[in-house]
């Protein structure tokens, strides 16, 4: 894990500077692509599978190595091939992986929270989930085990592919010409996230279109029908958290609540979107039926809360730096503990982006914790020891973020009545 936390140190910060010219792109062009909360949202998404996958925080059905043992029949050695053998099989496992969520009730629910945002630009690609709890992607590495190709070179390959996907998650890039017929493309992904029933599931392949072409799952981009995008089930919230598990709680309560003692086992390996004809009949939920006229989720911030909710969100980056800088002198305690204080972080000041009356209560829990951290510990995760007196700004940081939460939670619920989220869209 300390690899990766070390990889992650290199990419985010080249993924924060792409990220800063696509929001001058769209400052420039006017075409408003990007919008504070839903940036702000998506971003927190990351942090929070940053964290996660770096904590190695689920549990793999079969490893890599497993299969590797038992599987080779070949050994070889590492080289230009077998680093191209690996990116080819990892692509292709990819695929399948991700078809598999597109599919099936159970793996939507680890990937909804990509689809979630009703609007496409670079930072919806770092929405990612925490609510796999068992991974199964190794079985779709079968054939690169069969061939005997080393964990080593899939280690270094795999967070290289994960990172080449971000670049194609803009609207400021069209086709691609001969491109299209070789990788997944901007125009490639606009379909795949759009919402329009000929877009629909399309398009699932992660870096070569290859296999969308194989397997009947390419649609081209066409100019007479404009994506439209997020999911058909609108999330209607900016917590990345909860984003995570409203399928999954959807599906636990439909499974408890039909009457079917069968349905009660299919619903998780069902279609996505599938739900017990009883279940659906007595508890209807919301579905886009016309992509071109409905509510987007939006909430009313003053200039000052989103100044506020900004100052939150940095803060939160900082903490994740400190918390990967120091990975592998912290212990997995202190880095469990820390992950923590950055999850409440990002649950309160999301919260406070939806309105919740609940806000300030989650911060005042967060804050509490860290500034009770600091006083039993004297310091903040060694920060003391880099910056002198460090602690004492954190602690600062604490006392400000629950006063300014409780003032703007106050705030937002005098003006509760003034306004209605969600406007309807031309």
């Amino acid at each position: 894990m300390q690899a990766y936390a070390n990889a992650l140190l290199i990419g985010i910060p080249f993924f924060l500077v792409l990220i800063l010219i696509e929001a001058i792109a769209d400052w420039k062009t006017g075409k408003k692509r990007l919008n504070a909360f839903d940036t702000i949202s998506s971003l927190s998404s990351g942090i929070t599978n940053v964290i996660k996958d770096s904590l190695g925080l689920i549990f793999i059905i079969v490893s890599y190595p497993f299969l590797l043992k038992h599987l080779a029949i070949f050994e070889l050695s590492s080289s230009v091939a077998v680093y191209l053998i690996a990116f080819i099989a990892i692509d292709f496992a990819g695929y399948c992986s991700h078809r598999l969520a597109h599919s099936v009730n159970y793996f939507w629910n680890g990937h909804l929270v990509h689809h979630s945002s009703e609007e496409f630009n670079l930072p919806c690609a770092l929405r990612q989930s925490i609510s796999e709890f068992f991974s199964i992607f190794s079985l779709f590495l079968i054939p690169a085990a069969i061939v005997g190709v080393p964990h080593e070179v899939i280690i270094v390959i795999a967070p290289i592919q994960l990172f080449m996907q971000f670049w194609y998650h803009t609207q400021y890039i069209g086709k691609l010409g001969w491109l299209e017929y070789i990788i997944i493309t901007p125009s490639q992904h606009r379909v795949h996230h759009a919402i329009n029933p000929i877009y629909l599931d399309k398009n699932l392949g992660q870096i070569f279109s290859v296999w969308d072409r194989l397997f009947g799952t390419f649609q081209e981009e066409l100019d007479e029908v404009k994506p439209v995008y997020g999911i058909t089930r609108p999330v209607k919230t900016w917590n990345p958290i909860r984003i995570n598990f409203l399928h999954l709680i959807l599906l636990a309560k439909d499974a408890w609540r039909t009457n079917s003692y069968w349905d009660k086992l299919r619903i998780w390996f069902m279609p996505v979107g599938w739900r017990p004809s009883d279940v659906e009949n007595n508890y209807p939920v919301y579905k886009i039926e016309d992509e071109y006229h409905f509510a987007k989720y939006v909430t009313r911030a003053t200039r000052g809360m989103k100044i506020w909710v900004w100052v939150q969100f940095f803060a939160t980056v900082a903490f994740l730096f400190h918390m990967l800088m120091n990975f592998g002198d912290l212990g997995s305690s202190n880095l469990l503990i820390y992950g923590a204080v950055i999850f409440a972080g990002i649950y309160s000041f999301t919260s406070l982006m939806d309105e919740s009356r609940w806000a300030a209560l989650w911060e005042a829990i967060r804050s509490g914790a860290g500034i009770t951290l600091i006083l039993i510990t004297g310091d903040w995760f060694g920060l003391s020891a880099s910056i002198p007196y460090g602690q004492y700004a954190i602690l600062l940081f604490f006392i400000t973020s629950i006063i300014g939460s409780i003032y703007f939670a106050l705030n937002l619920s005098r003006n509760r009545s003034a306004s209605t989220p969600g406007i309807p869209t031309a």
